[in-house]
């Protein structure tokens, strides 16, 4: 007896020792009235019932549970939320259930079962956040039959993916809060589009805002500020099975996530335990002119620097001289000299944002001076630049057709070669 009554104190006394229940079986249940909550390992992350402030409606999601403020990192039944305080979630049928006042479901895992074998499942909240459900004796990450990362709502969190999944055809994107007390989903999202160079997007709704740049085997060139931290190591995967960006803490005490706002930012904000709030990492975009999508038209760059802020290539004029000195550079600019097809040269253009990747091609097997011969020999090609700057750059895109989306930084970007022709040089 005296043996359990001191492990009944360390139990109480400790918090190391606290006890946490994280599984949700078959034969159990949350609801809102019993109040009762699934804590992950670490006690970092909370699932459960909630509601905001303002709002009678209730919500199934997941938030950090240490933080002085709540800040949630996933809602269930965001466009469909419970209408008053009861609400059942359970596993029935190998699928997820939520239910409301009158057992009807409103948000479910929705899985087909593949066959009929009668297996025992049970749902977890994993330490990194991440909901899932699985089969009782099977714990590898592979055998999940579903998983709450695979459906993210406005966050992104360390481990977590963001992009494609070809092998289950899934699209993991980011759509932001209706308002601020309001999960609902809202008209900002941010998206991976799928392109020979895959780049990201924040739109509002079918409008895009910005444009993240590819992947450079570094960084996205778009946004330079996220390599700016030796708390986080980042980690861009384009192969047969999914073409993604995720990213991890290199040091676990330190929270850190990504989120778009319903203010129209797509911002990293960690956690600063002294002033009890979160700190804007960054945020994009970064200026209201140069990270604005197409600020300035075809065949010019953005520059913060310059008064204005387009600017034409070297040896190309405003195709609209009149809108132009107005201060218009959506016109953008055009050739001086037409290309002749043989004799054409290259200007370097350093510390670029390479343009849109629409109208591009790639080729990973050569290097720089493989890339200039190609591109001269062929009559469409505007441009070129390395794939992957990394020991002293491999691979090549090449742009065929106008030059879009470009801007210029003071240390961060890369080299990119446009065509002019030779009277231009």
């Amino acid at each position: 007896t005296s043996i359990l009554l001191v492990f009944v104190v360390m139990i109480l006394f400790h918090p190391a020792f606290s006890i946490y229940i994280n599984t949700l079986s078959s034969a159990d249940s949350l609801t809102i009235s019993s109040n009762r909550t699934l804590v992950s390992p670490g006690n970092i992350f909370e699932l459960g019932f909630f509601r905001t402030n303002s709002s009678s409606r209730w919500y199934l999601g997941i938030w950090y549970k240490q933080l002085s403020e709540r800040t949630y990192v996933w809602v269930a039944n965001r466009d469909n939320p419970l209408s008053n305080s009861i609400g059942t979630l359970k596993i029935s049928d190998m699928n997820l259930l939520l239910l409301d006042h009158s057992n009807k479901s409103v948000w479910s895992t929705n899985l087909t079962r593949g066959n009929e074998r009668s297996s025992l499942v049970v749902a977890e909240l994993l330490a990194n956040g991440n909901f899932v459900m699985r089969d009782s004796n099977n714990n590898d990450a592979g055998g999940f039959l579903w998983q709450s990362f695979d459906y993210p709502t406005d966050t992104l969190l360390p481990e977590m993916k963001l992009g494609y999944d070809l092998k289950k055809g899934l699209n993991r994107f980011l759509t932001s809060w209706r308002s601020s007390e309001d999960p609902s989903s809202g008209e900002i999202s941010y998206k991976l589009e799928m392109r020979r160079l895959p780049e990201f997007y924040l739109w509002n709704e079918d409008f895009p805002m910005h444009r993240s740049g590819p992947w450079n085997g570094i960084e996205f060139i778009g946004i330079p500020e996220d390599q700016k931290s030796s708390y986080m190591a980042y980690n861009f995967t384009e192969n047969s099975e999914g073409v993604a960006y995720t990213f991890r803490m290199t040091n676990n005490s330190l929270y850190s996530r990504l989120t778009v706002s319903s203010e129209g930012n797509f911002e990293r904000l960690t956690w600063n335990p002294l002033l009890g709030m979160w700190n804007v990492f960054w945020s994009s975009p970064v200026d209201a002119q140069c990270d604005m999508y197409r600020t300035c038209g075809p065949y010019s760059y953005c520059d913060v620097n310059t008064s204005p802020v387009c600017n034409c290539i070297q040896g190309f004029n405003p195709s609209n001289v009149q809108l132009w000195d107005l201060r218009d550079g959506a016109g953008g600019c055009i050739r001086r000299t037409r290309l002749s097809c043989s004799g054409d040269g290259f200007t370097r253009m350093k510390n670029m944002k390479l343009p849109e990747t629409t109208m591009a091609t790639v080729d990973r097997s050569f290097g720089l001076k493989e890339c200039k011969k190609r591109c001269l020999s062929d009559c469409n090609c505007t441009a070129f630049a390395n794939v992957d700057i990394r020991n002293g750059g491999t691979g090549c895109v090449f742009w065929t057709g106008h030059l879009e989306d470009m801007r210029n930084y003071a240390a961060d970007g890369q080299d990119l070669y446009v065509k002019v022709a030779a009277a231009d040089l």
